[in-house]
């Protein structure tokens, strides 16, 4: 079966560093489309410039993807609705959709991570923006991508090690391994039915 593998969370949530240590081992997932990557290949030392153009060529990049036989993998702070037609394509063209959410207790955890990774030459985010995909992208996880979606880890990475606080899998099935903080999240966070 192949798959499609959606890495999300905040900005310094540790989106790149899972992807890394997961996707080619562990899920056997070889092609992973990572935005901040493509600007970077575009211009090195100026990769804001390239925002843009990298937008356009990760959405090429997808969608000849979805066509072929080949699992793959996308990385995304989910503040945007952009992958939602992306999931049923995919689904549409036989992939199962896995959304990984990688959450971190505080927007400003996410901000010093951020700072740490701006200080080791990594790129950064204003603090403005980090705020905003923040909250964002939590909304848009409980509003419109966990509905949506075959199968969902939740992860805390606020520590050194990510801790599983919800899975679902194709058959719907919910289990919640941190209930308190998960539906204290979803309470803040979804709107209401």
């Amino acid at each position: 079966m192949k798959n499609m593998y959606i890495i999300s969370g905040c900005n310094g949530a540790g989106k790149t560093t899972a992807a890394f240590y997961m996707l080619p081992e562990m899920l056997e997932c070889k092609e992973f489309i990572n935005l901040d990557e493509i600007a970077r290949g575009l211009s090195p030392f100026n990769p804001d410039s390239m925002i843009y153009p990298a937008v356009r060529i990760q959405h090429e990049r997808i969608n000849m993807l979805l066509k072929k036989e080949d699992n793959f993998a996308v990385e995304t702070t989910l503040s945007a609705l952009t992958y939602i037609e992306k999931v049923f394509l995919a689904q549409k063209n036989g992939f199962i959709v896995n959304l990984l959410f990688f959450w971190l207790n505080s927007v400003e955890l996410a901000k010093e991570r951020v700072r740490k990774r701006v200080s080791e030459g990594g790129h950064d985010v204003p603090d403005d923006v980090i705020e905003r995909r923040y909250e964002r992208g939590l909304f848009n996880f409980f509003n419109h991508y966990l509905p949506i979606c075959d199968n969902i880890m939740f992860f805390d990475n606020s520590e050194e090690k990510p801790r599983l606080i919800m899975g679902k899998v194709l058959d719907n099935k919910m289990d919640i391994y941190d209930k308190e903080l998960y539906y204290f999240l979803e309470n803040k966070y979804k709107l209401a039915k």
